[in-house]
């Protein structure tokens, strides 16, 4: 048994730089490439740092995305970490974010740091920060509690090293260590469908040694370690505990947040395989009590499964009396003929693809068809744009307003579809061209459309209430003195 590299998952609101940290750490920048400034997959980053006695020293970075959609990646971080590091602006403070990541951290039961950032801000408040953290029973250091903390700045690199030692120092009082002799296990992280090289899973190792010849299984899935690349991509023959590495060919898609095993010979994997029971089947994201709600069905295909497990996330709350969204099909890589061909004509399908093109063959076969395929690549954007189309969608109810009432005082002529009455408005309006429904004793006996309105012998657009009119009518019901005219406008509700 050795000491092992720390994994430390990088957790927080969003907008309190979490990339920004990295990034500074990293000495590159992956902030611009992301869209919209979010962090949408997990992803996983080796640095060296010096201890108090100038050695190098590994640490391994978790990046976590911070939209409230992304719950389950983070959750995933925190179970696979062994220390966690709380990002909070000096700026803004404690957010609903924070809240849900600081009850993530106590629920996986790892050491954790915070890091106040944005310290050079104008308007950063440090003391109001830690006073807020207190306040939700986060007690930092000097503040009633034991949790260290590290005043940064992200973008400048202030306090950064600091907190890299402090991470050091909080890993070798918890004294992580693994065997090297023993065959690699850890956890899946992402996972992505490449086009030309087929399925690919992002690993944290957490004990042992893996090496190329090696078979890793995850549950029901199996994979050669024939292509095994670190986190830069390059490819290594070799990697030991608390590296992220991405092996290439698994033969069908792993669980994001599984456990794996890796084995010398194939024959034990499959052997191990063999008593492992079948994944369940996923649950259907269709609400059984609402039967009489109008379905409307989408198709979602995603670049890695960790946005397309936010995506159902975010579909499944989104919920109206008259309509549900239905995921009818889903998957990870580009929208295909396949996914296309499988809806019926006349199917008032949603097609979306979240960072991920469309086959040419899928573009055609869609545009014979008139099918629209929606493209995003941010996620709130996707959920805006899915809560217009909820309420484009769904079934409108016709209900009828009355405008105005009018009571017959005298009928003067009547042609054979046209009659001229005078009479006196009772409520509201009574507007020309407006259609009315023709009441005798509190029951409509015809409708007709006023086509000449006067009042004081003068001819006007609208008469109101108390006033009486004279006004020239189409209908093909006669109207008596007595009867009660009804204008009114059909609204969609």
């Amino acid at each position: 048994m050795v000491a092992r590299p720390p994994v430390v998952v990088v957790m927080g609101h969003i907008d309190h730089g979490k990339s920004t940290l990295l990034d500074y750490i990293r000495k590159t920048n992956i902030v611009e490439c992301e869209a919209g400034g979010i962090t949408q997959c997990i992803s996983a980053y080796e640095v060296m740092h010096k201890d108090e006695t100038g050695t190098d020293k590994k640490i391994t970075f978790l990046d976590t995305p911070g939209h409230e959609a992304f719950s389950k990646m983070r959750e995933r971080g925190a179970e696979v970490a062994d220390i966690a590091v709380l990002v909070v602006s000096s700026e803004d403070g404690v957010k609903p974010q924070t809240i849900e990541a600081w009850k993530t951290i106590v629920e996986s039961k790892i050491p954790c740091i915070v890091a106040i950032n944005k310290i050079d801000k104008p308007g950063a408040n440090v003391e109001k920060t830690k006073q807020e953290l207190a306040e939700n029973e986060i007690y930092l250091e000097n503040y009633g509690g034991k949790i260290p903390c590290a005043e940064i700045s992200a973008k400048i690199g202030t306090g950064v090293d600091n907190l890299l030692s402090l991470i050091l120092i909080l890993a070798e009082m918890e004294n992580f260590t693994g065997n090297v002799a023993e065959k690699a296990s850890g956890f899946v992280i992402e996972v992505n469908l490449d086009s030309r090289r087929g399925i690919l899973a992002t690993l944290i190792i957490k004990n042992g040694s893996i090496k190329k010849g090696m078979t890793v299984v995850v549950e029901d899935s199996m994979c050669s370690t024939r292509i095994m690349e670190n986190f830069l991509g390059r490819n290594i023959g070799e990697a030991s505990f608390s590296s992220p590495i991405r092996i290439v060919g698994f033969d069908k898609m792993p669980r994001v947040g599984a456990r794996f095993r890796t084995f010398q010979k194939k024959s034990d994997a499959e052997k191990y395989m063999g008593g492992v029971p079948s994944r369940p089947a996923s649950p259907s994201l269709s609400h059984q009590e609402g039967e009489s709600k109008k379905t409307i069905p989408i198709i979602l295909k995603a670049d890695v499964s960790g946005s397309l497990e936010a995506i159902e996330k975010e579909i499944h709350k989104m919920k109206s009396d008259s309509v549900e969204f239905r995921i009818v099909a889903k998957g990870i890589g580009p929208v295909s003929e396949s996914d296309i061909k499988g809806i019926a004509s006349g199917e008032d399908a949603l097609v979306i693809g979240f960072n991920v093109a469309a086959d040419r063959s899928a573009a055609e076969t869609a545009q014979k068809r008139g099918i629209a395929i929606n493209f995003f690549n941010i996620i709130y954007k996707m959920a805006e744009w899915l809560e217009v189309q909820m309420e484009e969608k769904r079934p409108k109810i016709e209900t009828m307003e009355t405008t105005g009432r009018a009571k017959i005082i005298r009928a003067f002529s009547r042609t054979k579809e046209r009659q001229i009455l005078g009479g006196k408005v009772t409520e509201g309006k009574i507007g020309l061209n407006s259609t009315v429904r023709i009441m005798r004793r509190e029951f409509e006996i015809g409708q007709g459309k006023i086509v000449n309105l006067e009042k004081n012998k003068t001819k006007t657009s609208l008469v109101e209430e108390g006033s009486e009119f004279g006004m020239m009518i189409e209908s093909k019901t006669e109207i008596a003195p007595g009867d009660v005219l009804e204008s009114f406008m059909i609204t969609q509700k």
